[in-house]
């Protein structure tokens, strides 16, 4: 796995903590998602400062273009793990509300990822829980 330089790693995590405050409850399993998401991509950055700066970044931001342009010009293999990282902060709570699927199909749609890809991660997750 390649490490991610900071810049992106705060961002694409301000991406996470925008999925995971869209229905205005901003849990600890969320975050805890987010910390392990921080954690397998660099391991030499402190996990808890990268989530605090992704934090500030998120609440000052007013639009997802600047996070989803980190992403769109990876490989499939990368978005793929993102959208994932995304469906498991949103399901972490076990309901889905309209806010939230529409929010998933902008990021496909802005991240040049297949919106049938991202629903059968989706059901995957489900069927996991």
């Amino acid at each position: 796995m390649i490490e991610l330089e900071k810049n992106k790693l705060v961002g694409i995590t301000a991406l996470l903590v925008n999925a995971a405050k869209i229905d205005e409850h901003y849990t600890d399993s969320e975050k805890k998602i987010i910390l392990k998401f921080i954690k397998n991509n660099n391991t030499k950055l402190d996990a808890s400062e990268i989530i605090k700066e992704a934090e500030i970044l998120e609440k000052e931001s007013n639009q997802l273009l600047s996070f989803t342009k980190l992403i769109k010009n990876e490989t499939n293999e990368f978005k793929e793990n993102i959208i994932e990282q995304l469906w498991k902060i949103i399901i972490s709570d076990k309901s889905i509300d309209q806010f939230e699927s529409n929010f998933m199909r902008r990021i496909c749609g802005l991240i040049y990822f297949d919106d049938k890809l991202s629903g059968e991660i989706k059901l995957r997750l489900k069927k996991g829980l």
